[in-house]
Protein backbone atom coordinates (compact mmCIF):
# COMPACT_ATOMS: atom_id res chain seq x y z
CA UNK A 1 0.00 0.00 0.00
CA UNK A 2 2.49 2.69 0.82
CA UNK A 3 4.78 1.41 -2.08
CA UNK A 4 1.42 2.65 -4.10
CA UNK A 5 0.67 6.18 -2.23
CA UNK A 6 3.96 7.17 -2.80
CA UNK A 7 4.46 6.84 -6.38
CA UNK A 8 2.25 9.28 -7.83
CA UNK A 9 4.28 11.58 -5.75
CA UNK A 10 7.70 9.63 -6.98
CA UNK A 11 6.28 10.35 -10.55
CA UNK A 12 5.12 14.35 -10.26
CA UNK A 13 8.23 14.95 -8.60
CA UNK A 14 10.48 13.57 -11.48
CA UNK A 15 8.60 15.73 -14.33
CA UNK A 16 9.17 18.41 -12.29
CA UNK A 17 12.57 18.08 -12.04
CA UNK A 18 12.80 17.23 -15.87
CA UNK A 19 10.34 20.40 -16.72
CA UNK A 20 12.98 22.59 -14.54
CA UNK A 21 16.03 20.89 -16.21
CA UNK A 22 14.44 21.32 -19.90
CA UNK A 23 13.78 24.55 -19.61
CA UNK A 24 16.86 25.72 -18.21
CA UNK A 25 17.83 24.54 -21.67
CA UNK A 26 17.28 27.22 -24.01
CA UNK A 27 16.67 25.07 -27.82
CA UNK A 28 16.47 22.22 -26.50
CA UNK A 29 12.26 21.48 -26.47
CA UNK A 30 11.30 24.51 -27.92
CA UNK A 31 11.52 25.44 -31.98
CA UNK A 32 13.90 27.41 -34.18
CA UNK A 33 11.05 29.61 -35.54
CA UNK A 34 12.24 32.07 -38.07
CA UNK A 35 10.65 35.62 -37.95
CA UNK A 36 11.57 38.87 -40.02
CA UNK A 37 12.64 41.62 -37.70
CA UNK A 38 13.96 44.29 -40.68
CA UNK A 39 14.30 44.54 -44.52
CA UNK A 40 15.33 47.43 -47.28
CA UNK A 41 15.01 46.49 -50.73
CA UNK A 42 17.68 48.60 -52.76
CA UNK A 43 16.08 48.34 -56.35
CA UNK A 44 12.98 46.90 -57.94
CA UNK A 45 13.55 44.37 -60.82
CA UNK A 46 9.68 44.91 -62.58
CA UNK A 47 9.30 47.99 -64.44
CA UNK A 48 5.40 47.85 -65.32
CA UNK A 49 4.30 47.32 -61.50
CA UNK A 50 4.96 50.05 -59.56
CA UNK A 51 5.16 48.63 -56.43
CA UNK A 52 7.03 45.59 -56.23
CA UNK A 53 5.42 42.17 -54.74
CA UNK A 54 8.20 40.98 -52.01
CA UNK A 55 7.86 36.89 -50.94
CA UNK A 56 10.16 34.85 -48.71
CA UNK A 57 10.33 31.26 -50.10
CA UNK A 58 12.05 28.11 -48.79
CA UNK A 59 12.43 24.92 -50.26
CA UNK A 60 9.71 22.70 -49.99
CA UNK A 61 7.82 25.21 -48.45
CA UNK A 62 4.92 27.65 -49.02
CA UNK A 63 5.83 31.53 -50.26
CA UNK A 64 5.51 34.12 -47.44
CA UNK A 65 4.06 37.28 -48.96
CA UNK A 66 5.96 40.60 -47.29
CA UNK A 67 2.91 42.94 -47.97
CA UNK A 68 4.24 45.80 -46.42
CA UNK A 69 7.14 45.86 -48.58
CA UNK A 70 6.42 47.81 -51.48
CA UNK A 71 8.99 51.04 -51.62
CA UNK A 72 12.87 50.73 -52.46
CA UNK A 73 15.33 52.23 -49.67
CA UNK A 74 13.04 52.23 -47.37
CA UNK A 75 14.05 50.18 -43.77
CA UNK A 76 11.23 48.54 -43.08
CA UNK A 77 11.22 46.98 -39.27
CA UNK A 78 9.05 44.34 -37.76
CA UNK A 79 7.75 42.91 -34.39
CA UNK A 80 7.33 39.06 -35.76
CA UNK A 81 3.64 39.22 -34.41
CA UNK A 82 2.44 40.02 -37.81
CA UNK A 83 -0.15 38.25 -39.23
CA UNK A 84 2.27 36.74 -42.39
CA UNK A 85 4.79 35.58 -39.42
CA UNK A 86 7.11 33.25 -38.95
CA UNK A 87 8.42 32.86 -42.29
CA UNK A 88 9.92 29.12 -41.22
CA UNK A 89 11.10 26.91 -38.80
CA UNK A 90 15.12 25.56 -38.79
CA UNK A 91 15.92 22.11 -37.67
CA UNK A 92 18.65 21.32 -35.29
CA UNK A 93 22.35 21.55 -36.88
CA UNK A 94 20.50 21.35 -40.76
CA UNK A 95 20.22 24.38 -43.01
CA UNK A 96 17.50 25.08 -45.56
CA UNK A 97 17.75 27.06 -49.00
CA UNK A 98 15.93 30.12 -48.99
CA UNK A 99 16.07 33.59 -50.88
CA UNK A 100 13.65 36.57 -50.83
CA UNK A 101 12.44 37.08 -54.35
CA UNK A 102 10.08 39.43 -56.63
CA UNK A 103 6.89 38.63 -58.51
CA UNK A 104 6.92 38.83 -62.40
CA UNK A 105 3.85 38.61 -63.97
CA UNK A 106 5.39 37.83 -67.31
CA UNK A 107 8.61 35.77 -66.43
CA UNK A 108 10.00 33.74 -64.04
CA UNK A 109 10.21 35.31 -60.49
CA UNK A 110 12.98 37.48 -59.71
CA UNK A 111 16.32 36.83 -57.19
CA UNK A 112 17.16 39.09 -54.48
CA UNK A 113 19.32 36.56 -53.28
CA UNK A 114 19.24 32.77 -52.23
CA UNK A 115 21.79 30.90 -49.38
CA UNK A 116 21.81 28.42 -47.19
CA UNK A 117 19.91 29.63 -43.73
CA UNK A 118 21.26 28.04 -40.71
CA UNK A 119 20.62 27.60 -37.25
CA UNK A 120 24.30 29.18 -36.17
CA UNK A 121 24.03 31.68 -38.59
CA UNK A 122 22.51 33.18 -35.77
CA UNK A 123 24.50 35.34 -32.61
CA UNK A 124 21.98 36.28 -29.66
CA UNK A 125 19.19 35.26 -31.93
CA UNK A 126 19.59 37.54 -34.49
CA UNK A 127 21.11 37.00 -37.88
CA UNK A 128 21.76 40.19 -40.70
CA UNK A 129 21.57 39.07 -44.33
CA UNK A 130 23.17 41.56 -46.92
CA UNK A 131 24.02 41.46 -51.23
CA UNK A 132 25.20 44.21 -52.29
CA UNK A 133 22.43 46.36 -54.50
CA UNK A 134 19.68 44.08 -53.87
CA UNK A 135 19.29 44.27 -50.05
CA UNK A 136 19.65 44.26 -46.15
CA UNK A 137 17.65 42.45 -44.14
CA UNK A 138 17.57 40.80 -40.37
CA UNK A 139 16.25 37.47 -39.33
CA UNK A 140 14.99 36.66 -35.85
CA UNK A 141 15.40 33.07 -33.94
CA UNK A 142 15.92 33.03 -30.33
CA UNK A 143 16.09 29.33 -30.20
CA UNK A 144 18.94 29.82 -32.92
CA UNK A 145 21.47 31.17 -30.91
CA UNK A 146 25.00 29.78 -31.55
CA UNK A 147 25.08 29.30 -27.71
CA UNK A 148 22.55 26.88 -27.48
CA UNK A 149 23.66 23.34 -26.14
CA UNK A 150 24.07 21.46 -29.56
CA UNK A 151 26.67 24.27 -30.36
CA UNK A 152 28.32 24.23 -27.21
CA UNK A 153 28.75 20.46 -27.27
CA UNK A 154 30.15 20.58 -30.96
CA UNK A 155 32.52 23.39 -30.69
CA UNK A 156 33.67 21.48 -27.79
CA UNK A 157 34.46 18.41 -29.63
CA UNK A 158 36.21 20.31 -31.98
CA UNK A 159 38.01 22.11 -29.81
CA UNK A 160 39.18 18.81 -27.85
CA UNK A 161 39.91 17.07 -31.28
CA UNK A 162 42.45 20.11 -32.06
CA UNK A 163 43.82 19.78 -28.45
CA UNK A 164 44.33 15.94 -28.76
CA UNK A 165 45.74 16.23 -32.59
CA UNK A 166 48.56 19.37 -31.22
CA UNK A 167 48.88 16.92 -27.72
CA UNK A 168 50.06 13.68 -29.71
CA UNK A 169 51.88 15.95 -32.31
CA UNK A 170 54.32 17.20 -29.76
CA UNK A 171 54.36 13.91 -28.18
CA UNK A 172 55.12 12.37 -31.52
CA UNK A 173 58.08 15.13 -31.92
CA UNK A 174 59.15 14.77 -28.51
CA UNK A 175 59.62 11.19 -28.80
CA UNK A 176 61.29 10.78 -32.23
CA UNK A 177 63.88 13.53 -31.11
CA UNK A 178 64.24 11.59 -27.57
CA UNK A 179 64.84 8.52 -29.84
CA UNK A 180 67.21 10.82 -32.44
CA UNK A 181 69.10 12.00 -29.21
CA UNK A 182 69.32 8.94 -27.54
CA UNK A 183 70.61 7.14 -31.17
CA UNK A 184 73.28 9.96 -31.18
CA UNK A 185 74.89 9.47 -28.00
CA UNK A 186 75.06 5.49 -28.75
CA UNK A 187 76.56 5.58 -31.74
CA UNK A 188 78.99 8.05 -30.37
CA UNK A 189 79.30 5.91 -27.15
CA UNK A 190 80.02 3.22 -29.84
CA UNK A 191 82.34 5.04 -31.87
CA UNK A 192 84.42 6.07 -28.62
CA UNK A 193 84.53 2.27 -27.69
CA UNK A 194 85.81 1.10 -31.00
CA UNK A 195 88.12 3.69 -30.80
CA UNK A 196 89.47 2.61 -27.85
CA UNK A 197 89.80 -0.49 -28.95
CA UNK A 198 91.55 0.54 -32.15
CA UNK A 199 93.84 2.29 -30.14
CA UNK A 200 94.70 -0.31 -27.56
CA UNK A 201 95.22 -2.61 -29.97
CA UNK A 202 97.68 -0.85 -31.73
CA UNK A 203 99.28 -0.35 -28.16
CA UNK A 204 99.63 -3.89 -28.04
CA UNK A 205 101.02 -4.38 -31.28
CA UNK A 206 103.68 -1.48 -30.63
CA UNK A 207 104.48 -3.38 -27.51
CA UNK A 208 105.28 -6.90 -29.17
CA UNK A 209 107.21 -5.24 -32.00
CA UNK A 210 109.39 -3.94 -28.99
CA UNK A 211 109.60 -7.01 -27.74
CA UNK A 212 110.99 -8.45 -30.70
CA UNK A 213 113.24 -5.93 -31.46
CA UNK A 214 114.62 -6.52 -27.69
CA UNK A 215 114.89 -10.02 -28.56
Amino acid sequence: MSRSRHSPRLISRLLAVFSILFSSFPGVLSSRVVTLGSIEIFKTHEWISPKPTVYFYCQGENKTILPDVKEKTFLYTFKGEESWQPLTELPDKKCKRCGLYEINKFRTDDIFDEWELCPDDFVDGKYMHYKEKELNATFICPECNASTISSIIERAEKKLNISLAVIIGILVSAVVVAGALALHKYWKKRKRQQDQARFLKLFEESDDLDDLNDF
